[in-house]
C-alpha cells in the first residue's frame, strides 16, 4: 500500500514539473521559429508617405502603384513567411527580416534614364526632345515594356508603368522584368520623316546606355507608336550596336510580320481584354455579386478610347454577343442605345480621321459618356480617368481596365463599396505582353510556330481518315464501291495543324484563363470579395518573392 502511494506521489510530482516547464518550452519554441498552429501577426504596414493615397483626389501614378503593392504585402506577409519560406532553416524573426528585405528590393525602380537630344525639323528649325526609359526590376531579364509618345510623359509616369509591367508579367507568368519608355512629344505634330529621325535617335541613345537589346531590354508599341516605329528601332539596333548579334531582331516586339513580327500581335491587347472579361462574366458567383446574369447575352458596354486597344476590344465583345452603346474619343463621343457597328466605325475612322459625325450613332451631348448606364465599362485611354470625384457616378456593373491605371485607389474603394467588379489592368491588358513574349521567342528560335510540324500533322490526319475508311469497309464490305470518308470543312482546314495565328490565340486564351483562375482562388483564400486587384498583386508579389 505504501509502495503504491509513493508511486502516485512520484507521478504527480512529474506532472507538476512538466506543467511548470511548459511555458518555458513554448517560449523556446517561439524563439527557435518553429511553426505553431496559429501564425504570428504580420508587422508590415502601409508606409506613412503613402497613407494619404486611398483618399487622395489626384495621387501620383507611381504612388498609386506603390500603394497597391504595399496593400498586397500587408495581407500576404504571414503567408510569404510561414508558407513560402517554410524550407528556410532559420528562426521566424530572421525569416521576417529576410522577407522584409526581399520586399524592399522588389518595390523601387532599379534604373531610370533621361535623355535630351536635338532634332532638325522639316522647316529648318531645331527642337530638343526629352525621353525616358525606366527599368523597374531585373529579377527576370530582359526588361519588357512599351514606348509611348505623349505630352504627358514624365519620370513618374514611366516609373509607375515600369513597376506595373513587373507585376503584370509575373501575374500572367511571362518571364520578363518590367520596363517602360516615353518621348514627350505629340506625334500628330510631326511629319513621318521627323518621327523616323526622332525614333532612330532615341533607339541609339537607349542602346548606348544598355537600355536596348534582346537580352537586356525589349520595348514594344504603346500609346502613339506602332509597327512602323518598332521596325525603325529594330533596324537601327541591327545596323549599329547589334550588327554582330544574330538575335538583333528580338530587341523589340510588335514589329511588322515581314520583319520578324508575329501574327495576332496587333490585336493581342484587345483580344486579351475580351478573354479577361469572358473569364469573369461566365462565373455565376461573381455575376451574382454584381447583380448580373452569367454570359454575354443582353450585355451592353461603353468604351473610352477607340485606339488600337479599344477598337479590337469592340470587335471581340460584339462578336461574343454584347452590344456597344457608346464610344468616347479625345475629340468627341457617340451614343446609340440600339448598338454601334465596330467595323463600320473603324472604316469611318480610317476615312475621316475621327469618330465624330459617324452616321451609325448620335453625337453625345451629355457631361461624360462614362456616366451612362451600361453593364460593362472599358476605359482604354489614359490613367486616372475614374477618380474620387466621379467614381460614384459610374453606373456600370463591371469595369475592365484596358488602359494602365485608369482607376485611382480612392475610386477603387468607392466602386468596391458600390458592388462593382473592377478587373485590374495588370491582368486584363496583359494580352499585349503575352503575345510579345511569343514574338520574342520566335525571334530567338529563328523559326515560326508550326513550321516544323505542318506536313507531318497533315499526313497523320490523312492516315487517320484512311484508317477509318478501311475499318468501315472491313465491317460493312465494299458492295456498291468504296466508302469515302470526307473531312468536314472545319476539319479539312485544321488538318495541317495549327497555324501561327492559331497557336498565338490558343496560348493567349490559356494564359488569361489560368491567370483568372489563380486570382479567383487567391481572392477566396484571402477573403477579398470583389477586390481582384489585391489578389492579382498578391499573386505577382508571391511569384517574384520566391
Amino acid at each position: 500500500m505504501a509502495a503504491s502511494l509513493m508511486k502516485v506521489l512520484r507521478t504527480s510530482q512529474r506532472m507538476l514539473t512538466s506543467l511548470d516547464q511548459a511555458p518555458k518550452a513554448l517560449a523556446t519554441t517561439q524563439q527557435q521559429g518553429l511553426h505553431l498552429s496559429r501564425p504570428a501577426q504580420g508587422t508590415l504596414t502601409i508606409p506613412e508617405r503613402l497613407q494619404h493615397v486611398p483618399e487622395a483626389e489626384n495621387p501620383g501614378f507611381f504612388e498609386s502603384v506603390e500603394y497597391f503593392f504595399h496593400k498586397a504585402c500587408v495581407i500576404a506577409e504571414d503567408t510569404l513567411i510561414d508558407e513560402n519560406m517554410k524550407s528556410v532553416r532559420a528562426s521566424r524573426e530572421d525569416k521576417v527580416k529576410k522577407a522584409h528585405g526581399i520586399l524592399k528590393i522588389i518595390e523601387p525602380c532599379a534604373h531610370i534614364l533621361e535623355v535630351n537630344f536635338p532634332v532638325l525639323r522639316d522647316d529648318g528649325n531645331y527642337e530638343m526632345i526629352q525621353g525616358f526609359r525606366a527599368q523597374h526590376s531585373h529579377h527576370r531579364t530582359p526588361c519588357k515594356g512599351g514606348i509611348r509618345y505623349s505630352m504627358d510623359v514624365c519620370a513618374d509616369e514611366v516609373k509607375a508603368l515600369a513597376a506595373l509591367m513587373t507585376y503584370k508579367c509575373a501575374c500572367v507568368d511571362v518571364p520578363f522584368g518590367g520596363g517602360k519608355a516615353g518621348l514627350r512629344i505629340n506625334p500628330k505634330e510631326y511629319s513621318e520623316n521627323e518621327l523616323e529621325k526622332i525614333t532612330r535617335r532615341f533607339a541609339l541613345e537607349l542602346a548606348k546606355k544598355g537600355f536596348l537589346g534582346p537580352s537586356i531590354d525589349v520595348p514594344a508599341p504603346d500609346m502613339g507608336t506602332g509597327e512602323r516605329e518598332m521596325a525603325w528601332i529594330a533596324d537601327t539596333y541591327a545596323n549599329t550596336i547589334g550588327y554582330t548579334n544574330m538575335n538583333a531582331s528580338a530587341c523589340v516586339t510588335g514589329k511588322p510580320i515581314n520583319q520578324g513580327g508575329i501574327h495576332g500581335r496587333t490585336s493581342a491587347t484587345g483580344r486579351g481584354v475580351f478573354h479577361g472579361i469572358d473569364n469573369f462574366i461566365g462565373e455565376a458567383k461573381y455575376m451574382a455579386m454584381v447583380g448580373q446574369s452569367p454570359g454575354w447575352g443582353g450585355k451592353t458596354y461603353i468604351v473610352q478610347g477607340f485606339g488600337n486597344v479599344g477598337l479590337h476590344t469592340c470587335r471581340y465583345l460584339t462578336r461574343a454577343g454584347a452590344t456597344c452603346v457608346g464610344i468616347a474619343e479625345w475629340d468627341g463621343s457617340i451614343y446609340n442605345p440600339d448598338g454601334i457597328d465596330p467595323k463600320a466605325l473603324e472604316d469611318y475612322l480610317l476615312e475621316n480621321g475621327s469618330i465624330v459625325g459617324f452616321p451609325g450613332a448620335e453625337p453625345y451631348t451629355g457631361e461624360n459618356i462614362m456616366y451612362e448606364k451600361c453593364d460593362i465599362l472599358v476605359p482604354a485611354a489614359m490613367e486616372k480617368a475614374i477618380n474620387k470625384d466621379n467614381a460614384d457616378r459610374i453606373q456600370a456593373s463591371i469595369i475592365a481596365e484596358a488602359a494602365n491605371g485608369p482607376v485611382t485607389p480612392a475610386a477603387d474603394k468607392i466602386l468596391q463599396d458600390k458592388g462593382v467588379l473592377v478587373i485590374p489592368d495588370m491582368y486584363i491588358n496583359a494580352g499585349g505582353v503575352t503575345v510579345s513574349y511569343f514574338e520574342w521567342l520566335k525571334n530567338i528560335n529563328h523559326v515560326s510556330y508550326g513550321r516544323l510540324t505542318f506536313k507531318y500533322e497533315r499526313e497523320s490526319n490523312a492516315h487517320l481518315l484512311e484508317s477509318v475508311q478501311n475499318s468501315l469497309e472491313k465491317r460493312f464490305g465494299r458492295v456498291g464501291g468504296p466508302i469515302p470518308v470526307t473531312p468536314s470543312e472545319e476539319f479539312d482546314r485544321r488538318m495541317s495543324g495549327a497555324s501561327e495565328k492559331d497557336i498565338v490565340h490558343s496560348g493567349l486564351d490559356y494564359s488569361m484563363e489560368r491567370t483568372a483562375r489563380n486570382m479567383m482562388n487567391t481572392a477566396i483564400k484571402m477573403d477579398l470579395g470583389l477586390d481582384i486587384r489585391t489578389a492579382a498583386y498578391i499573386n505577382s508579389v508571391t511569384k517574384i518573392f520566391t
